[in-house]
């Protein structure tokens, strides 16, 4: 069952056209913008999360993110 969000689909939409807006202006290629939107989770853990809770929600976050991969896809394209 998709799981429902707090947050409107137009505001998740805009958010992440603008993060992406953002890496196209500075011309930021794979590996830049790989470690720019790193920092930027770093970020949040490190100031939004409370300090007992960060290793599990990183844990966590990683797995969604492994999950969001679709590894097959990937492996017919190359």
């Amino acid at each position: 069952m998709p799981q429902k969000s707090k947050y409107s689909d137009a505001q998740f939409d805009q958010l992440t056209q603008d993060l992406i807006a953002v890496l196209e202006k500075h011309q930021a290629g794979r590996d830049l913008s790989l470690m720019a939107l790193g920092n930027l989770v770093t970020n949040v853990f490190n100031h939004q999360v409370a300090p007992q809770n960060r290793q599990a929600m990183a844990e966590q976050f990683s797995q969604i993110l492994l999950k969001s991969i679709d590894t097959k896809q990937a492996a017919r394209k190359e």
